[in-house]
């Protein structure tokens, strides 16, 4: 099982090229960075953890161009996006985004998506959340046609367009995951071939669980806590990776508790 980081990247946080770069000397396989575009001043929808919601969901970076300066810094880092909020993005400039981030940096990129929780934010970009799951359907197949056709096109209930010609083309198939701890994102990663990007549980058992449910299909668990027994019970259940939790700080605070959390490496090299 491979060891990655899950993280925000803020305008008050450590630089992303100085942080993947610390990332990969460490051992870590893999950099993922979360996304937000805004927060609604006024919002009805609950924060998943429960309280006042944490002030990096504010201040977060676009992270492709977090992933873009981390790709420059790093030579064989895996680059993710844990998640990008998929259903709020035009399409064709997604196909883009990902394409170019994955040539430029060598076919390192890992797209994880998702259908996110904050259904104003959702509003705010004309995406229906009653919808949001038919749309992600859609707008993952129709990437993957831009990624691969010359002359691409799609006709679908929410993404629809006419042959069109877009290069540049990803360095390989990129390989997509589906966040979300839910059936239905299970479900929707074994129907579109894709990989499984839930968060991690905190209970050794229920990651044993957690991992027989899948199945077959790739598992990335991330924002983990620094647990050798839950971290044991991964690996042993079979995935691929875990992520673990790295919150949004300064240079010197993230060095630190990146050499911490560094001491886990060698355990699972």
């Amino acid at each position: 099982m491979k060891l990655g980081i899950s993280t925000f990247v803020t305008d008050e946080s450590a630089r992303p090229d100085v942080l993947a770069k610390a990332v990969e000397e460490r051992g870590f396989d893999a950099l993922f960075i979360a996304e937000h575009s805004h927060i609604p001043v006024s919002r009805e929808s609950p924060y998943p953890p429960g309280g006042e919601m944490a002030r990096h969901y504010y201040r977060a970076l676009d992270p492709f161009v977090v992933l873009t300066a981390a790709a420059a810094a790093t030579t064989a880092l895996t680059l993710g996006t844990g998640i990008a909020l998929l259903i709020q993005r035009d399409v064709l400039h997604t196909a883009k985004s990902v394409a170019s981030l994955d040539l430029l940096s060598g076919g390192r990129f890992l797209f994880g998506v998702g259908a996110g929780w904050n259904r104003e934010e959702m509003r705010n970009h004309g995406t229906d959340p009653r919808t949001r799951g038919a749309l992600l359907d859609e707008q993952i197949q129709a990437l993957r046609t831009l990624w691969t056709n010359d002359e691409a096109e799609f006709h679908g209930v929410h993404v629809d367009f006419d042959p069109v010609f877009q290069w540049p083309k990803p360095a390989r198939e990129v390989p997509v995951y589906i966040g979300g701890t839910s059936a239905a994102a299970l479900d929707r990663a074994k129907r579109l071939g894709a990989g499984w990007l839930p968060s991690a549980v905190r209970d050794p058992e229920a990651a044993t669980a957690q991992l027989a449910h899948a199945g077959s299909v790739p598992v990335t668990a991330t924002s983990a806590p620094p647990d050798p027994g839950l971290l044991d019970a991964y690996a042993e259940a079979g995935a691929e990776r875990v992520t673990l939790a790295l919150p949004a700080s300064s240079a010197g605070s993230t060095m630190r508790r990146l050499d911490a959390l560094a001491a886990l490496v060698p355990r699972f090299s």
